[in-house]
């Protein structure tokens, strides 16, 4: 099969081969035909070496499929059946799984980072995150599968996997924002306006969107911001839009300076939301004397404190009634030997989100 391999980080040009082959499925796995497959900016995290990943590897988290074949013991699941890919599925017997806390569950990833998806002749092959979707098949653990109905576009239930669940759940299930409440979003790619989108539907006032890239305003608006502003004029709208502060900022950008300016844009006794995934080496430093008495709380969103098994049908159900504009979402449709291109795009003024689609 076809696949596009990564063999050096940081190395921008990706091996397409067809002589690779995915490895399974064993007891509780379930093998996919990847139909499409979303480009998320930590996919090129990985690459760049921000995020940790064994090499060779194929990249790729963000997909939606069919099912091809099934391991021992997964009987609710069968060939021909469509389902989204939860890249982080949960154990169901770890600490984290039995406090109801699954998005925490690092088993069948960490599994990922030691347990070869792909060969190609004698080559090992890894997949990000136990997945690598950037392929034309993938094997998932069961709980990483997750049935959806069959008239659900593939492109958006791929989307669904990782991009709107962690932009959406990072305001419903984390931040529980309510009516009424301000909201600033720092960073307007896939996740912020997917973090835009789910402030609309939660009734935020004002919904403030930050970019560097003037030209992803227009589209923020499209998708319920009510304010727009570069960092440079935050400080200034802010004091017409939210004159204390805004009661949630969402950092989906995730580096000091963006986490610092989402700090001060808070509200005092405000929280901050880390939603994206920084660089392990990036420091940024609190004073115990403004943690003390400015009262706000910084908490992270971890694929939208999600549990994909109950959040994927509650997204499509409001993509069906028309809420949640997912089509909207999606820039360009690429094929997989321009995986590398649509990485290397990232971060442009006209791109929300990019799929590889897979006929």
């Amino acid at each position: 099969m076809r696949a596009a391999v990564l063999h050096t980080i940081g190395d921008e040009k990706l091996d397409y081969r067809d002589d690779v082959t995915v490895l399974g499925p064993g007891p509780g796995e379930v093998r996919l035909r990847v139909r499409a497959a979303g480009v998320c900016h930590s996919d090129l995290s990985a690459l760049r070496g921000g995020l940790p990943q064994p090499v060779p590897a194929v990249l790729g988290h963000e997909a939606a499929g069919d099912v091809l074949e099934v391991g021992d013991g997964v009987d609710d699941l069968a060939p021909g059946d469509r389902v989204a890919v939860n890249w982080l599925p949960a154990c169901g017997v770890c600490t984290h799984c039995r406090r109801g806390e699954a998005y925490l569950c690092m088993t069948h990833v960490m599994a990922g980072y030691v347990i070869p998806r792909f060969t190609a002749g004698d080559l090992e092959i890894f997949g990000m995150a136990g997945c690598g979707s950037f392929a034309e098949e993938m094997v998932v653990p069961r709980a990483g599968a997750v049935k959806i109905d069959d008239d659900v576009p593939y492109e958006v239930a791929a989307l669904v996997g990782c991009g709107v669940t962690t932009g959406v759940g990072a305001v419903i299930n984390t931040a529980k924002v309510r009516p009424g409440d301000s909201v600033v979003v720092i960073g307007c790619g896939g996740v912020g306006i997917a973090a835009i989108q789910g402030a609309r539907l939660a009734g935020a006032a004002q919904i403030m969107a930050v970019d560097t890239v003037p030209a992803r305003h227009e589209a923020a608006r499209r998708f319920g911001a009510t304010h727009t502003a570069t960092p440079d004029e935050l400080s200034d709208l802010q004091a017409e839009v939210a004159p204390e502060g805004f009661d949630h900022s969402f950092d989906v950008v995730a580096v000091p300076q963006t986490l610092r300016t989402a700090w001060t844009a808070t509200r005092r006794g405000g929280q901050v939301v880390v939603v994206g995934a920084g660089r392990a080496e990036d420091q940024v430093e609190f004073s115990p004397f403004e943690l003390l008495f400015e009262g706000k709380t910084i908490v992270p969103s971890l694929y939208g404190s999600a549990d994909p098994h109950r959040d994927f049908p509650r997204l499509l159900a409001l993509w069906r009634a028309g809420r949640l504009d997912i089509e909207g979402m999606i820039s360009r449709r690429l094929r997989l030997d321009q995986a590398g291109e649509a990485l290397a795009a990232l971060g442009s003024g006209d791109v929300i989100r990019q799929v590889i689609v897979n006929d």
